[in-house]
């Protein structure tokens, strides 16, 4: 099991335990301010907290239509094949009354375009993991949306071990699954400010 500790997101405003093995993604590129990037410097995991403006009834009806249309902006352009696995209410332990949803899918890249100049494609992954966790503020016409991105690359996985129909999702996918339930328990809003005013 990874070692977790506090992580300061936007300047301590929220806080989450992450694994002691990821870093921000700040500290060596560019990031937009709305976003936090940290990834696994031991692995090819990343995740991304963002903070997105409120997707009320005039675009989705449900709180799940939300999920899904935060996931579809996600993964808009990118010509890969969705295919949804599991989508729930769940509830953060330190903000129990906040309404909070989880999304689980995985997308195939479309084939790798030949180089112009001969080159082999770069290897690119089988498929990719993707645990969603949307958290809604409705009284602050905020989304939070945390996104845990798992790609699965030949050589760095097992196959035979990765079955997601059947529920086997092999050590990535568990390792992933260990931090949503780790986000889940430790994520906190300490500035309410972050929002901006009511």
């Amino acid at each position: 099991m990874a070692t977790y500790s506090k992580t300061d997101l936007y300047g301590g405003a929220i806080t989450a335990d992450l694994p002691s093995t990821y870093v921000d993604v700040s500290s060596f590129r560019q990031v937009p301010d709305h976003q936090e990037v940290y990834v696994d410097k031991d692995g090819l995991t990343s995740v991304i907290f963002e903070i997105l403006n409120y997707v009320g009834p005039e675009i989705a009806a449900t709180d799940e239509d939300a999920l899904k249309y935060h996931f579809e902006d996600i993964a808009e352009g990118t010509n890969d094949t969705t295919k949804y696995l599991i989508a729930a209410s769940a509830k953060l332990s330190k903000l129990p009354t906040t309404p909070v949803y989880l999304l689980a899918a995985t997308q195939t890249p479309a084939p790798a375009e030949p180089s112009p100049f001969g080159k082999p494609p770069k290897p690119q992954p089988d498929f990719y993991g993707i645990l969603l966790i949307l958290v809604r503020l409705p009284q602050k016409k905020t989304d939070i949306v945390v996104t845990i991105n798992v790609p699965h690359v030949p050589g760095e996985y097992v196959k035979e071990d990765v079955d997601l129909q059947a529920q086997r999702l092999g050590p990535l996918m568990e390792t992933a699954m260990e931090m949503r339930g780790k986000v889940l328990e430790s994520f906190e809003i300490r500035e309410w400010g972050l929002f901006g005013e009511e």
